[in-house]
């Protein structure tokens, strides 16, 4: 009898409710004495339990109620997995790398003017501009809490202080990509593909590598181990950028979850398939194609028309290529420096399905 084939759906069927429940373990939905103190200490003088739940907690929740993929946490779990890490530990950095993902979302739609987010208003346009950019930045330091949680439970402090400086560096990259990335999308650069792999590296590939790492190191990974994990996350990340790219100009179901079909052409975004069909396209073409995203249009007719020069050009078969292939050879390294298992196999499929979904 043949061996049935891994579902990717049953991986994440089997970790988003373990993830789910930790996240509702972690982050309160209402503020109470207890619940604020073991973010910041007790009061010196009062806290005002409901505005602090009112402009932090209700805004962090409505975005991590819509949902998303959870593949980071999902990340941290499969590779914790097999290294032979504690799951009840990993969940802890699950929880983290999930919440500091979705501050990056709340911050990233502020950057780019966006209205919808997971097929809703994004954060800003319900709650002010000032309330959405505090609660995204607080979801880059509520979870910190873990390290101290770790600590408690009799980590060595050599590994937190590893894990303190992982989590650093990794956000200063994150903020690199980022501003990368926004300066492109003004029109004021245009890069060249490898100056784009190294923008959707930080800006994308940042979190992926901070889970991996964090989980080799949470789960006694030798060195070899987290430097080929991470790299292997990192790779993951840009080729889920280069996949996220690809849905927004060409993805029905993507297309439900934003609010206009190519909204990356609308924002003006040097994306792999713009650099490609600049230089491959008709320079009337090309320069057509420049000319359009310069205008930040929301005209459907125009965004089609810009959509159009790049599958003339086979730049969307081009990206498709790229990513496909820089997994492929990331997989080869990290194949070899980990222990044949269960989980190893469900990390080949997990990266599989990262490049080849459609939505």
């Amino acid at each position: 009898m043949a061996e049935k084939k891994l579902d990717i759906n049953d991986v994440f069927d089997q970790y988003k409710p373990l993830i789910d429940k930790a996240m509702e373990q972690h982050l309160p939905r209402t503020f109470t004495s207890e619940g604020i103190a073991h973010l910041c200490g007790p009061a010196r003088y009062a806290y005002d339990l409901p505005t602090a739940t009112d402009s932090l907690l209700v805004p962090l929740w409505d975005i991590l109620d819509r949902g998303g993929k959870r593949w980071r946490p999902v990340l941290v779990l499969l590779i914790g997995e097999a290294l032979g890490g504690k799951q009840e530990d990993l969940l802890k950095c699950a929880y983290l790398c999930e919440l500091v993902h979705n501050g990056t979302l709340a911050t990233d739609d502020i950057e780019d003017s966006s209205e919808m987010r997971r097929g809703k208003k994004c954060l800003h346009l319900i709650y002010g501009v000032d309330v959405a950019l505090n609660a995204g930045n607080a979801m880059y330091f509520f979870p910190l809490v873990v390290f101290r949680e770790l600590k408690e439970k009799g980590y060595d402090p050599s590994v937190l202080v590893k894990a303190y400086e992982l989590y650093s560096e990794e956000m200063i990259k994150l903020h690199f990509g980022q501003g990368f990335d926004i300066w492109w999308h003004t029109g004021k650069g245009n890069p060249n593909v490898d100056e784009y792999l190294q923008m959707c590296a930080y800006k994308t590939g940042t979190l992926a590598r901070l889970s991996a790492k964090l989980a080799a190191l949470i789960s006694g990974g030798n060195d070899a181990q987290a430097e080929a994990i991470g790299k292997f996350a990192e790779t993951i990340g840009v080729a889920f950028q280069i996949q996220d790219d690809l849905l927004n100009i060409a993805g029905d179901k993507f297309a439900e979850k934003i609010a206009v079909k190519g909204e990356d052409v609308c924002e003006g975004k040097r994306t792999l398939m713009v650099i490609h069909a600049m230089k491959h396209a008709p320079a009337e073409k090309a320069q057509r194609l420049n000319e359009i995203l310069l205008m930040h249009t929301r005209d459907q007719n125009l965004i089609n028309e810009a959509i159009q020069i790049m599958v003339d050009a086979g730049s969307l078969e081009y990206a498709k290529g790229v990513a496909k292939d820089i997994v492929n050879k990331a997989w080869a390294d990290v194949a070899s420096v980990l222990p044949e298992s269960e989980a190893k196999t469900k990390l080949k499929v997990f990266a599989d399905y990262l490049v080849n979904r459609d939505w």
